[in-house]
């Protein structure tokens, strides 16, 4: 059994109970955040932190020209095929730049079934987003980074994680 005490040590050095629930919004600077960014999808849909507020998030960093990206985009679209209704938003961060028809064609020819946005640089760093890919961020319903893999994802890798936090409240 595992016991948690929250205190608080003020400036007088003196010990202090503390609050007596933990609040588990995310705190931008303290935890890994979901950014406080707005970004548009290729359908026209805008996102921003207040609109996901709730939700948990699933953002996958890829390019039309990835290999591994490729590989993983039909598993993804199964996974958001499959959560989208129980409050799960995916979003796939395009990094490269195909034309909209290139793009239409692409994700056809690959079932890509989940919203897509054209990231720019201000973009990758604001979800820290180094140059690996795939490099996917999973996001709990508070905006708190709970995932990060960099590599190919299948279906089956996501299913415990996602069905976890979709049971969280």
């Amino acid at each position: 059994m595992t016991i948690f005490l929250f205190v608080h040590l003020s400036r007088d050095g003196k010990i202090r109970p503390g609050a007596a629930t933990a609040s588990a919004d995310c705190v931008q600077g303290r935890n890994e955040c979901l950014p406080e960014v707005k970004y548009v999808d290729t359908a026209g849909v805008a996102y921003d932190r207040q609109s996901l507020a709730g939700k948990v998030v699933l953002v996958n960093f890829w390019a039309t020209w990835c290999g591994p990206c490729q590989k993983e985009i039909p598993d993804l679209s199964h996974a958001y095929d499959k959560y989208k209704a129980r409050g799960v938003v995916f979003v796939g961060m395009m990094t490269d730049g195909p034309d909209s028809q290139t793009l239409l064609n692409f994700q056809s020819d690959h079932e890509l079934t989940y919203p897509v946005v054209r990231a720019n640089p201000e973009l990758m760093a604001s979800f820290r987003f180094g140059d690996a890919l795939p490099t996917t961020f999973v996001y709990d319903r508070h905006g708190n980074q709970v995932f990060n893999h960099v590599g190919p994802l299948r279906e089956r890798d996501l299913d415990s994680l996602l069905d976890q936090l979709v049971a969280q409240n």
